[in-house]
Order: structure tokens, then C-alpha cells, then sequence
């Protein structure tokens, strides 16, 4: 059932992408506010469903950890490995605001558990806020590509053509059956596993960080990696971090929303989850900002950090005793020598910028 939930869950949110990203184009919306909004929120869906249904279940736990979990899931391996593939442009948008954004909502969540969970006036406020920054993207975008193909009339003297009644209506059923097959995944995912869980003797929050968070992000790493193939890296890198502010404002906003008592939030959470995912955020600054590239070694580097959290998890929950060594090694020596090597990174690129404006 775990797997054949993910299968529907995956199909799903193709679906859902595919319909909802060509509606996009044609009411003219950039590539990369297509990325950070329609296809970041289609893929993101699994996430909200899965999250909604845990907790109407009594599952917090799985909601809280399927965010977070996903979260960290998208930047350290969907970047990574879509950087493996290729090395990813990114764009100075998300550098001056979007990347900001998604640290200082990370932060946020953090401050909203500080009383042990995500209550619903939180939760009103992320939704609220939510909305804001997607009309703001929106709206901001029309203007740009309406400029834009103001400046291609003008030039060729000819408009772009514009999507027929039966295609837009296609479009619109391909969105309808995909919320459809991901609300019948995602209770076949949830279901079995808390099943699971419950029977190996695994905590629901190690559950919701690991496999429900991975699995209901393949549609993230499909479209990421698919997308930097086809050279279409501003979707590929805006998937990612649109699906983060996404996971954080709607998911956890609206999980908060449908629960009479919020989301819970456990010590363990607080105290290691939520601190890596403002981690793994604020990291994204320094290596965006480097050549506004995402290049090979960087890709590598989130994959490793993803590994190595992924093991904390397991050796928490299966060898208690080797965590204070395996945690000892991250923070005293591995983490040290990342900050060292990114911080130089920056240094020289602001030296070569300085170097160039001289010139």
C-alpha cells in the first residue's frame, strides 16, 4: 500500500504539474515564477494532502516532520543532485528575495514552536502570507512579460499566438484528475506508513522525516532534475525553493488551520530538525551567491550533508549511544570546514567583483 499510494500520489502531481504550468504560460508568467509558484505549489500538493490527512488523523507528528523533512529533502538532494547533472544558474530574484524569504519563514516556524506547537492563529498567518507572496510574484511577472512582449511586437511586428478554448479546457481536467488521484495516494501513503512505524517501533516524527518526506517529494525531483536536462534551470532551481516556502506557508500553515489544537511540535524536533532546516537555508545564500551558480562540487556538498543527516536520524533512533560521537564529528569538524570553505568562496567572489568594477 506504501508503495502503490506513492505511485498514485506521483502520478498525480504530474498531472497536476503539467496541466497547471501550461495554464501559467499562457496567461504569461516568467519561467521562473512558473517554478516558484505553479509547478513549486503542484509538487507540493502531496505534501499538503499528506499533511492534512495526518493531522485530521491525529498524526502531528507526521505533518510537522513531512514539512520539515521535505524541506531539507529539496535542497540537499534535489539541488544536489540536480547540480550533479548540471551546474544550476540562479537567478538574482531569488538571491534578493525569495532565498531570504525562505530564512526567515524557516526562522519563524522555529519561534512559532517555541510553546510546543504550531497553533492556529500561526497557522492563519502563514496562510494569509501565502497568498500575499504568490499574487505578489504574479502580479510582478505579468508586468515584466507583458513588457517584454510589448518589446517582441514591436520588433517583429507580430503577437505570440495565443492557447484555444480546448486546449485550456484539457489543461483544466489534467488539474482536476491530479488533486484526484493525489487525495486517494496520499490517504494509502499515510495509512500504511503509520502502520509501519507502529510496527518496527519507529517514532511517527522519524517516519514523516524520512520516508513519507523523500517519498512525497519525488514529484520535486522529477521535475527538478527534468527540468535541468532540458536547460530550463530557472524552474529547476525555483521548483526547489518555491516548494520550501510553499511546504512552510501552505502546508504547515493550513495543517495548523484544520486542527482544532494546531500542530504539535516535540522536543526532538525542536531541537534538531527545525535548527537543520534553518541550516540548510541559510546555507543556500552563500552558495547562490557564488557566480549565481550552483556548480558540481556544491551539488556533491549538498548530497553529502543530506546522507549524513538522513544517518543521524537512523543512529538516533537505533543506536542512541553512538549519537554524542556521530554529532561530535558533524559540529566539531565537518560543519567548521564547510562554513570555512564557503565563507572563502564569497570573500573571493566579492574581491573579483571589486576587481572587475575597477577595470
Amino acid at each position: 500500500m506504501l508503495i502503490l499510494g506513492l505511485v498514485v500520489l506521483t502520478a498525480g502531481a504530474e498531472l497536476l504539474v503539467r496541466g497547471a504550468s501550461r495554464l501559467a504560460i499562457a496567461v504569461g508568467i516568467s519561467p521562473l515564477v512558473v517554478g516558484l509558484t505553479v509547478v513549486a505549489f503542484g509538487t507540493s500538493a502531496p505534501e499538503l494532502v499528506v499533511s492534512i490527512q495526518s493531522t485530521m488523523s491525529g498524526q502531528p507528528d507526521v505533518a510537522l516532520g513531512n514539512v520539515v523533512g521535505s524541506n531539507i529533502f529539496n535542497v540537499l538532494f534535489i539541488l544536489g543532485i540536480s547540480a550533479l547533472i548540471v551546474p544550476l544558474r540562479v537567478s538574482q530574484q531569488l538571491i534578493r528575495f525569495d532565498v531570504p524569504l525562505m530564512v526567515a519563514l524557516s526562522i519563524l516556524v522555529l519561534i512559532f514552536a517555541y510553546d510546543g506547537r504550531i497553533g492556529r492563529l500561526d497557522g492563519l498567518l502563514l496562510t494569509v502570507g501565502l497568498i500575499s507572496y504568490t499574487l505578489w510574484a504574479i502580479v510582478k511577472s505579468r508586468k515584466e512579460q507583458a513588457a517584454i512582449k510589448a518589446e517582441y511586437v514591436a520588433e517583429f511586428g507580430v503577437a505570440e499566438k495565443k492557447s484555444s478554448l480546448a486546449s485550456t479546457l484539457l489543461n483544466v481536467i489534467l488539474l482536476v484528475v491530479g488533486l484526484g488521484l493525489l487525495v486517494l495516494g496520499s490517504r494509502w501513503f499515510v495509512g500504511s506508513a503509520v502502520t509501519i512505524a507502529e510496527y518496527f517501533g519507529v517514532s511517527k516524527l522519524v517516519i514523516g522525516l524520512t520516508i513519507v518526506a523523500a517519498g512525497t517529494s519525488l514529484p520535486e525531483v522529477a521535475t527538478s532534475i527534468m527540468a535541468a536536462i532540458r536547460g530550463e534551470r530557472d524552474i529547476a532551481v525555483g521548483n526547489v525553493v518555491g516548494s520550501n516556502i510553499f511546504n512552510i506557508m501552505g502546508v504547515l500553515g493550513i495543517s495548523s488551520l484544520v486542527s482544532a489544537e494546531g500542530v504539535q511540535v516535540s522536543e526532538a524536533a525542536f531541537q534538531l530538525d527545525l535548527p537543520v532546516m534553518i541550516a540548510v537555508a541559510v546555507a543556500c545564500l552563500p552558495i547562490f551567491f557564488t557566480g549565481h551558480l550552483i556548480a558540481r562540487w556544491e551539488g556533491a556538498l549538498f548530497m553529502t550533508y543530506y546522507c549524513a543527516y538522513t544517518a543521524s536520524i537512523i543512529i538516533a533512533a537505533t543506536n542512541p549511544e553512538l549519537t554524542d560521537t556521530f554529532a561530535f564529528v558533524m559540529f566539531g569538524l565537518v560543519i567548521p570546514l564547510t562554513i570555512i570553505t564557503l565563507l572563502t568562496g564569497v570573500l573571493r567572489h566579492i574581491r573579483k567583483g571589486s576587481n572587475n568594477a575597477e577595470e
